[in-house]
């Protein structure tokens, strides 16, 4: 719980503040439950269906699993659900399905027995957004498909009901439930991604593990939180995206799938998994042994940007590796001179050297096309490493600033749909096996210069003969 958190709950103990940890059951039949007319419409898609109830088969070996916080505001004998109805709404359109689709077909009475008890006491809420509407009929369609799976066994329906829970707030003054939900929502860190990803992560650690724990995430936490939210927002959440041919304009709560992937321990046998256990286990095993002692080498986990996430330690790793990186990148592009250790050529030394100092470059539209430039760069490198890198910077800059120089205005939308509608080359690179494949792609000149503030970016355009 965050400090003002903590603060707001020591400013709202008149109101007599009730905390309480409860099951899903318990938390259906509580009575009086409602979801109040000021509340927002109900928004979750099938995305967020699957994604919740892949979470809970992820961990339905657990003796418990904690799925959220629900505030509701005490108001005679109704609890109006203050913050938590998203979720609230989606578990009762599951139990709903249990009851129509599961109940009469299972064998143990006592689940038979919760459901009916549960068809008697659930709320009833009725919406008038149509937005509301349309989303429950989806997401209802959506739940009654992943509960009618024979993986859906009765073992999971009773975790789900019994051993899911969530922690509930109860305040009895309204304001100061507004107040609360705020502290939790709008002001507090927990709702940054890449904390909901620590969170994540740090709970893919294995059993008996706090002493790895402690080491693998100690360079996390001695980072900024805005160096974190950058490396994840403006570098690996593009990069990821662009190089699928997709849209990567906000990183935000709902993107955080993107950096969850396989439990090396949990996860099944499957082929595409059997490269990165070998990877895993061998690194581990070569760190270990004893000659390291002796010749003191080590090795890395060799990441890269499009694998799929290893959860748990491995998803710490790999954040402290880009994080050095872009560190490497950003410090090699403010001496204009060097990239890693290799000496650069051609235009390069020239290029670095005016996109860190045009009078124009720190301007919104511009530092956009930068964002262009670094990310593609640091592509490149994390494939093909320093090889030929200094024709690949000029390729790479030729392509990112072609839009500073075609366009007026660059906004954010600009920036993203160039990337994807113009010879996407991140998604080149994604394709590439060799440093040529990329360095020899054609791009076009360009016709005439609609900018202004860059006449240096136009200068060297001229110069390679692109303009």
């Amino acid at each position: 719980m965050t400090t003002k958190t903590m603060h707001l709950l020591k400013q709202v103990e008149v109101a007599e503040l009730f905390k309480e940890i409860i099951s899903v059951g318990e938390l259906l039949a509580k009575p009086g439950l409602e979801i109040p007319q000021y509340q927002r419409p109900y928004k979750w898609t099938g995305k967020n269906i699957n994604q919740l109830f892949d979470d809970i088969a992820i961990h339905k070996d657990k003796s418990s699993y904690r799925l959220g916080t629900i505030v509701f505001h005490q108001e005679g004998d109704r609890k109006n659900i203050v913050d938590g109805q998203q979720r609230t709404i989606s578990l009762l359109l599951a139990v709903r399905a249990l009851i129509k689709l599961r109940r009469d077909g299972l064998d143990r009475k006592d689940l038979k027995e919760q459901l009916k008890m549960l068809e008697q006491l659930m709320m009833k809420p009725r919406f008038e957004s149509t937005i509301s509407k349309v989303n429950i009929h989806n997401n209802y369609l959506a739940v009654s498909r992943i509960i009618s799976r024979s993986d859906f066994t009765e073992e999971l329906i009773d975790f789900l009901l019994n051993k899911c829970k969530v922690v509930t707030f109860v305040l009895n003054d309204i304001s100061e439930a507004f107040q609360f939900f705020d502290s939790q929502n709008a002001r507090g860190r927990d709702l940054y991604p890449h904390d909901l990803l620590k969170a994540y992560h740090l709970r893919e650690f294995g059993t008996g593990n706090e002493q790895l724990k402690t080491s693998t995430v100690a360079r996390w936490e001695n980072s900024e939180s805005y160096e974190l939210a950058s490396l994840f927002s403006q570098y690996l959440y593009r990069i990821r995206n662009w190089s699928k041919g997709t849209s990567a304009r906000y990183f935000g709560k709902d993107d955080t799938p993107l950096f969850k992937g396989v439990n090396i321990e949990t996860v099944a046998h499957f082929p595409y998994v059997e490269q990165l256990r070998i990877a895993h286990h061998f690194v581990d095993d070569y760190n270990l042994q004893f000659e390291r002692r002796i010749d003191g080498h080590s090795l890395d986990f060799p990441f890269h940007l499009n694998q799929i996430i290893i959860n748990g330690c491995r998803f710490f790793e790999m954040t402290a590796h880009y994080q050095e990186k872009v560190a490497r990148i950003n410090a090699g592009s403010k001496q204009g001179a060097l990239v890693g250790n290799e000496g650069l050529n051609g235009y390069a030394n020239t290029i670095m050297d005016t996109i860190n100092t045009y009078p124009g470059r720190n301007r919104t539209g511009d530092e956009y096309v930068r964002v262009i430039f670094n990310c593609l760069l640091i592509y490149y490198i994390d494939k093909f490493g320093y090889v030929e890198i200094s024709r690949a910077i000029e390729k790479i800059f030729i392509w990112a600033y072609s839009l500073r120089l075609k366009m007026q205005v660059v906004q954010l939308a600009s920036m993203d749909n160039y990337v994807l509608e113009n010879n996407n080359l991140f998604r080149l690179i994604k394709e590439s096996t060799r440093p040529s494949d990329f360095i020899n792609c054609n791009i076009p000149a360009i016709d005439k210069n609609n900018s202004s503030k860059t006449e240096e970016i136009e200068y060297l355009f001229k110069k390679m003969s692109y303009l």
